[in-house]
């Protein structure tokens, strides 16, 4: 057959390439084999060196170390309330309107700041939270503004609502103190504004105990007063043996210590002419502790049973450790801690306000003299 043209000229350029074969193709079957060994694929050095390991957590406190206490790093407090564990608690910081969560096994968190105005002694004075707190998650507050002292009412994620307003405010004297004396009854204790004609004047709120019924009304809940002539506030305990309720304060010519008993009789219980400077009380069984904040001490004022009569001298439970101490609260174990003020008095040796456990060792409240150590 004779090939001619294009078509002769496409098979002789297919045989000079080598792809023009005759007879059956043959092919190397090991070419074809499946890998026996996976390839294997490495990745170019990095020009960056690994980060370092992480570092193991610090163990607490971090921050502020404060052996045998709910941590340091606070400022100067306020009130403070006890958590049910016994353990735990919230304390107001005066001069910052921070409400810290504090705790011997975690660092302080803030749970909220309200604006306040710390001059003249005032600020955030105290917290108390409702008897009804598991349900309503109310907290109620005693607090300074530019212009007065008052009572709100704070629910969680709200913004603070008022309670009561309008209570003078003065240059000094403008402390104050709350305490639930029964599930609808808000007990107010408040300063007499440095101006001692206030606390006597009926017209005024100032240096007086002011009871609110019904206080989540804002602004509308019924106002009496169960007692006058107060001077600068120190604070509010009730003694759950006989509801007797014990009240601080501190006048131009000695501190007290006075008693409603549950009959409503007013009686002073003890003072001190020296002026140690009372401020947080805590009450049981007959048994008044009471904060000595100018001299450092914690003591103790013993009655006999049912007649608010003192049995003998006050005792001296705490002297000096951790300072200056103004709140006093007793825990749900029987403990009783205490939250200081260093930072108000300026103590170059207690740079760092604390909450700290009355009994280190333990055994709650202390019922008689062997017990105080």
């Amino acid at each position: 057959m004779r090939v001619r043209g294009p078509v002769r000229g496409a098979l002789v350029a297919l045989a000079a390439m080598g792809l023009l074969v005759t007879g059956c193709a043959r092919f190397n079957d090991a070419q074809s084999a499946p890998f026996t060994t996976a390839p294997h694929l490495k990745q170019a050095p990095s020009s960056t060196p690994p980060p370092p390991p992480p570092l193991p957590p610090k163990p607490f406190p971090k921050q502020c170390p404060a052996p045998g206490v709910m941590q340091g790093c606070l400022e100067a407090t306020s009130g403070l309330i006890m958590g049910p564990d016994s353990k735990s608690a919230l304390v107001a910081e005066r001069t910052t309107g921070a409400v810290q969560q504090v705790s011997v096994s975690a660092e302080p968190k803030v749970k909220m700041v309200i604006p306040v105005d710390p001059s003249g002694g005032g600020g955030l004075m105290d917290i108390v939270l409702s008897p009804t707190y598991s349900q309503d998650r109310l907290m109620y507050a005693y607090l300074s503004t530019p212009t007065d002292n008052r009572v709100i009412r704070i629910a969680d994620g709200d913004i603070p609502k008022d309670i009561l307003t309008g209570i003078p405010k003065g240059a000094t004297g403008n402390t104050g103190a709350l305490m639930f004396t029964s599930p609808t009854t808000l007990d107010v204790l408040t300063g007499d504004a440095g101006n001692p004609a206030l606390a006597a004047d009926p017209a005024s709120l100032a240096g007086k105990l002011i009871r609110i019924e019904q206080p989540t009304t804002v602004n509308q809940a019924p106002v009496t007063t169960a007692m006058s002539g107060m001077g600068s506030a120190g604070g509010l305990c009730t003694d759950p043996a006989d509801g007797s309720l014990y009240i601080t304060d501190r006048t131009p010519t000695a501190d007290r210590l006075q008693r409603i008993a549950p009959d409503s009789k007013q009686s002073t219980v003890w003072t001190w002419p020296d002026r140690p400077g009372v401020a947080g009380c805590a009450a049981l069984d007959g048994t008044v502790l009471v904060n000595l904040v100018n001299t450092k001490q914690t003591v103790a004022v013993r009655m006999a049973p049912g007649t608010g009569a003192v049995t003998g001298q006050p005792e001296v439970v705490r002297q000096d450790q951790h300072g200056h101490a103004w709140a006093l609260e007793v825990a749900p174990d029987g403990n009783v801690w205490g939250a200081t003020v260093n930072k108000t008095f300026g103590d170059a040796e207690k740079l760092d306000d604390v909450v700290f456990p009355l009994f280190p060792q333990g055994g709650g409240f202390p019922r008689s003299s062997d017990d105080v150590v």
